[in-house]
């Protein structure tokens, strides 16, 4: 068998304005590329380091180039699940491997894992956390599109959110607080959304101090994003959580994100399924979890000032499967 050459490159694409969550603003996404190639065939994985998790581009770009000598020895995508810990980098050469195997058998990736082939879904799209007028300003120009993403976390958050109401009366609203409501102005805040008909909030509270969400009522579901990564941790969210957001780099590629799937239908829970800010060839292959998700919220190259060649089409909020040039 020929050796695969691997390689990894740090890519910038800026974002038209800025994007804002209660731990802080960017104006760029930052992403890493990773590459297998036989000399023939390529396949490739896009993923975002994020420092929530102690990711840094640097540290994640060099993990990846590290697994150089054992992909050459042979090492593969079922053996990069136990050789790498779940995180970006990991997703980066899982969804790599994936892509490689597309292009090696002429096939898309959904049949060489037996699964129907992917439809057009409908996105999410994301409101900036700002103030109430600027969210709302924000709110009323996307106030045709079905599904709309209300980043909160912030003091003030219950009138952001009747401002987004009012501006986008005929929208399902969803929030996501990024762990920056408190105990204290949690009950303040699902009372918010509950008046303003928001149908699902991401991750209330910090992930280490979400036992408070088994001991209060809510009457809008909850969703864990920050307190989600594998499979393995899904079984301690039951009794806290509705539903769960996978996210690939989260999870450490397409291969967990199914398995992740599986667990959360198992326990009950909600599936949703998210993504970074990034381009096309990160959303790719999380088209292909999307389809069993309840909510899906894969608008990153929509809030960028330029996608990659190739990418995603985008129809209003409708996203449509990849093309084998971009990935799978």
């Amino acid at each position: 068998m020929i050796p695969l050459a691997l390689s990894a490159r740090v890519e910038r694409w800026p974002i038209a304005g800025a994007f804002t969550i209660s731990r802080g603003a960017k104006t760029e996404a930052v992403v890493v590329v990773a590459e297998l190639s036989d000399g023939a065939y390529r396949g490739r994985g896009e993923c975002v380091p994020y420092a929530r998790y102690g990711e840094t581009v640097e540290d994640v770009a060099a993990a990846i180039e590290a697994m150089n000598s054992e992909i050459a020895r042979g090492l593969d995508r079922d053996q990069l699940q136990s050789a790498m810990r779940a995180g970006a980098a990991r997703n980066a050469l899982d969804c790599a491997f994936w892509d490689l195997a597309a292009k090696r058998a002429g096939r898309p990736v959904h049949e060489l894992m037996g699964l129907p082939a992917p439809t057009v879904l409908t996105t999410a799209y994301t409101i900036s956390l700002a103030g109430p007028d600027t969210m709302a300003k924000a709110a009323a120009a996307a106030a045709d599109r079905p599904l709309l993403k209300i980043k909160l976390g912030a003091p003030g958050d219950p009138a952001r959110i009747a401002a987004v109401r009012r501006a986008a009366p005929n929208a399902e609203l969803i929030v996501d607080a990024n762990e920056g409501w408190t105990a204290d102005n949690l009950a303040e805040n699902l009372a918010a959304c509950a008046q303003a008909a928001v149908t699902l909030i991401e991750q209330p509270l910090p992930a280490d101090r979400d036992d408070a969400l088994a001991h209060i009522a809510h009457p809008v579901p909850i969703c864990a994003d920050e307190s989600a990564h594998t499979a393995a941790s899904l079984s301690a969210l039951v009794g806290k959580y509705d539903a769960v957001n996978l996210k690939l780099d989260k999870a450490g590629g397409l291969t967990e994100a199914l398995a992740m799937t599986r667990e959360a239908q198992r326990l009950g829970l909600t599936l949703m399924v998210g993504c970074m800010v990034a381009t096309s060839l990160a959303m790719a292959p999380a088209m292909l979890v999307a389809q069993r998700a309840r909510v899906v919220d894969l608008d990153g190259p929509l809030l960028l000032a330029r996608d990659r060649p190739d990418g995603l089409c985008y129809e209003g909020s409708h996203v449509h499967p990849p093309a084998p040039a971009l990935w799978g």
